[in-house]
């Protein structure tokens, strides 16, 4: 891997203080990574949605200092969050030889979900590659010497040493992270707009978050990951997920819903056996996340319509579909799915185009 070409060029201005405003969303793979090794490389490859409404804002206000250190602050909804620093010491810590003006200023962050906290949406996504790309227009700003595309790339890289998935929020509306033989431009240290055509059926896909159960997960994600480390079917689960990555390629292509829905809900049922398998053994699916599945293959079964469901590392549901039938599949969720939710609690999301500057 080549990492020269993350580290800061030349800096030509001084700039004394100022801040950067980005807005970057969540997102949610249909192929899912699980298990990584060294500093957040992936050891399967996954491809995922970018969404819209579920996304963080970030401003990022730097102010010149004379000391060589890390120095910062951190406020979550106009709060100090002492608690969620140890995780931005350790980005800064991580990033810091690719960024080394980092060491040159005092920084007060200031982040804000459009989604609840611990509601079950990957914040550490929208929160990191927020950050990181805030920190990628400074660096701009200093060495005016990079394209768009060079930011974007960059941002990427930089977001997935704060948390794996963040890489893939950066550009929309489909992300590829992770070696694959099928696609040269695909890489385990960032990730790339899906080189293919896809389908126009995929077009404004929506996908509706059904929140089962909110609060703090009681295996992370982190401890999920290392558990494949020696799990007994890591090995084949990594060649399952490289071969489902291939297969679900040819359905965005052709437009194939129903390859689509199969490959989806596979990859989202294999995710949690793996949980269920690995040593120790934990679930994190409750027993509505269960009873939802069943009714969107009822559903699925008596109407034809094709709508799919997918899981994170968690209880919560997604529900995908194509906007077209948008309103049966309102009517179905509000009828049949909410009673199952958490005070009733949903959240309307769709695919969006990644990272902006506000």
């Amino acid at each position: 891997m080549d990492l020269k070409k993350f580290k800061t060029r030349n800096i030509y201005n001084e700039i004394e203080d100022g801040s950067i405003t980005c807005k970057s969303p969540s997102n949610i793979a249909l192929i899912k990574y699980w298990g990584k090794k060294d500093i957040q490389i992936p050891l399967n490859p996954s491809i995922s949605f970018t969404l819209d409404n579920c996304n963080t804002t970030t401003t990022l206000t730097y102010q010149k200092k004379s000391t060589n250190d890390i120095s910062f602050e951190l406020f979550f909804d106009g709060n100090s969050k002492e608690e969620f620093e140890p995780k931005i010491s350790q980005f800064f810590n991580r990033v810091i030889e690719y960024v080394p003006f980092l060491n040159s200023y005092h920084f007060k962050i200031d982040t804000t979900n459009t989604f609840p906290h611990s509601s079950g949406i990957a914040s550490s996504a929208s929160g990191m590659s927020a950050l990181a790309t805030c920190v990628v227009e400074l660096e701009q700003k200093l060495s005016q010497e990079m394209s768009l595309n060079e930011i974007r790339r960059k941002a990427s890289f930089l977001s997935r040493l704060g948390s794996g998935s963040a890489c893939r929020s950066i550009e929309g509306p489909m992300v590829l992270w992770g070696k694959h033989s099928s696609i040269k431009e695909s890489s385990d240290i960032y990730g790339i707009k899906l080189p293919i055509e896809i389908n126009q059926v995929y077009n404004n896909y929506q996908d509706t978050i059904l929140i089962v159960e909110k609060g703090q997960k009681l295996v992370s994600s982190s401890v999920g990951h290392e558990l494949m480390n020696n799990h007994d079917f890591k090995t084949q689960r990594f060649i399952q997920a490289s071969n489902r990555l291939t297969q679900i390629i040819s359905a965005l292509e052709s437009g194939d819903l129903m390859g689509f829905i199969k490959i989806v809900e596979l990859e989202a049922l294999t995710l949690h056996a793996m949980m269920m398998s690995s040593d120790p053994y934990f679930i994190l699916m409750r027993p509505n996340t269960l009873k939802i599945i069943n009714k969107v293959w009822e559903f699925r079964k008596s109407t034809s319509i094709p709508v799919c469901f997918t899981l994170d590392a968690g209880a919560n549901v997604h529900i995908l579909y194509p906007k077209t039938f948008q309103k049966p599949i309102d009517n179905f969720i509000k009828k049949e799915l909410l009673k199952y939710c958490q005070d009733g609690q949903f959240i309307a999301d769709c695919v969006g185009e990644g990272v902006k500057i506000i």
